[in-house]
């Protein structure tokens, strides 16, 4: 091994600062610092072409990406106030222009780039934006025809989300009047810019959530309006929040934004799409005159149904009449009869007169006064017969001849035996010339003063 001096710099065991060295032995956070200050005022400001790579939004509200093209890639953070002033969803993919300032992060010894300001970089990395979300929402079925709603045909109340300053509001409230006056409720909005898509999707969800009974009308239909401009202008209308606020609203939608050749996202979520604001307020209501005339039309024809009616009715009854018979021939037959049965109703009543005559002379001959005496004598002597016959078998005219009548104390009823006697135990015995108690003893017994017996005594 070759030999080194023990004065060399590689030897020394202890760092010690030589006589006329000049590298000075400094911190890493000076050095760190030097390099900060160094970035910052070389790279001050500075414009970035590339793809956004790895993005992500912390809960504080920042963002942090990495921008790159096919031979590099920086480090990029992107703090909350910013981020909120982007006018598009950044994501993975997208090539942007972002401006900013270099800086470096000493805690990761890396530079990296403070972005103050983020853009698409050029149409066709928006209409990449685009084509990428309409992809997305589609796949959800925002866009389903089967979701769409049916418009009402006469709405009472239109609601209009636009800019109140607009030509549009104007064209809208015109072409409204000319067609059907409409009551109209609008809802002001930013259309372009910073916070457009957060104004117009609250103000469809605003819309939507309205009490129907609540002191401001809840509309019956929504029409969602912006005038023509660039795909920059008019990108308000692409953005996420306002496709699914349309698309989750409950009132039926048309959208009019841009021209006849430009469409949005929101276009394709709304339940109708309008090639202009004026279109759309077309499509919102009918023509008065038309309905009128429609009516007009409608009633002339429900009356000539009507006559049309009423006169093959009649042409029908007057056909029934010409066959029909004569009241005439189907009412003599009903005559004659009626005329026989008068006729015979005289012979009859006549008969049953001679008849009835002859029955009551029959019946005054036999009430004769001869024949009543003799009559009230059968019957007397009949009567006195019966007489004599209820003397004879009254039980009462036995008494009086010694006989008696026995009868239980407590019943009343006639006792004709001795075992009946014995069970009703008093006794009534009925004389001629009245009635006495009696009491029934069992044979054998020995009362007091009774003489000796084997049959019960009466008392």
């Amino acid at each position: 091994m070759p030999d080194f001096p023990f004065d060399s710099p590689s030897s020394r065991l202890v760092a010690e600062d030589m006589p006329g060295d000049n590298a000075m032995a400094v911190t890493v956070s000076e050095l760190s610092g030097r390099l900060k200050r160094m970035v910052e005022g070389e790279f001050g400001n500075v414009r970035l072409r590339g793809e956004i790579s790895g993005f992500k939004r912390a809960a504080s509200g920042h963002c942090y990406l990495a921008l790159k093209d096919d031979k590099a890639v920086i480090d990029g953070v992107m703090w909350r106030g910013t981020a909120a002033r982007v006018a598009f969803a950044a994501q993975d993919g997208l090539e942007v222009v972002a401006t900013g300032k270099l800086t470096t992060y000493p805690g990761r010894s890396k530079y990296q780039i403070v972005i103050e300001s983020l853009e698409l970089a050029g149409e066709g990395a928006l209409m990449a934006l685009f084509e990428k979300l309409k992809a997305q929402l589609g796949a959800e079925g925002l866009f389903d025809s089967e979701r769409k709603k049916r418009l009402p045909f006469l709405p009472r109340t239109i609601g209009v989300v636009t800019s109140p300053t607009g030509a549009v509001i104007r064209d809208i409230l015109h072409r409204l009047e000319d067609r059907c006056p409409s009551h109209v409720v609008v809802w002001p909005v930013k259309v372009q810019g910073e916070g457009a898509a957060q104004d117009v999707a609250r103000a469809v969800r605003g819309f939507s959530a309205l009490d129907p009974n609540g002191p401001v009308p809840r509309p019956d239909l929504l029409i969602v309006a912006r005038g023509g401009g660039s795909i920059e202008d008019l990108w308000a209308f692409n953005e996420e929040a306002v496709v699914r606020a349309i698309a989750a609203c409950s009132i039926p939608v048309i959208c009019a934004v841009g021209h006849e050749t430009d469409t949005s996202l929101a276009d394709h979520a709304a339940d109708l799409r309008a090639p202009t604001p004026t279109a759309a307020a077309e499509l919102a209501v009918p023509v008065v005159a038309d309905l009128r005339h429609t009516i007009a039309t409608m009633a002339m024809r429900a009356e000539r149904c009507a006559r049309r009616y009423q006169e093959r009715g009649r042409e029908r009854l007057d056909s029934l009449v010409r066959v029909l018979p004569k009241r005439d021939a189907l009412l003599a037959p009903q005559r004659q009869r009626t005329d026989e049965l008068a006729q015979r109703l005289g012979l009859g009543l006549e008969r049953r007169l001679t008849v009835a005559r002859r029955r009551l002379d029959q019946a005054g001959g036999a009430l004769r006064p001869a024949m009543l005496v003799q009559r009230h004598a059968t019957a007397s002597e009949r009567l006195n017969a019966a007489s004599r016959m209820l003397d004879t078998v009254n039980p009462d005219n036995l008494l009086k001849r010694g006989y008696v009548r026995i009868a239980s104390r407590i019943t009343g009823e006639v006792v004709t035996s001795a075992v009946e006697a014995r069970a009703a135990g008093a006794l009534t015995l009925k004389f001629a010339d009245g009635d006495v108690e009696a009491k029934v003893e069992r044979a054998g017994a020995k009362p007091y003063n009774a003489p000796k017996t084997d049959q019960p005594k009466l008392l």
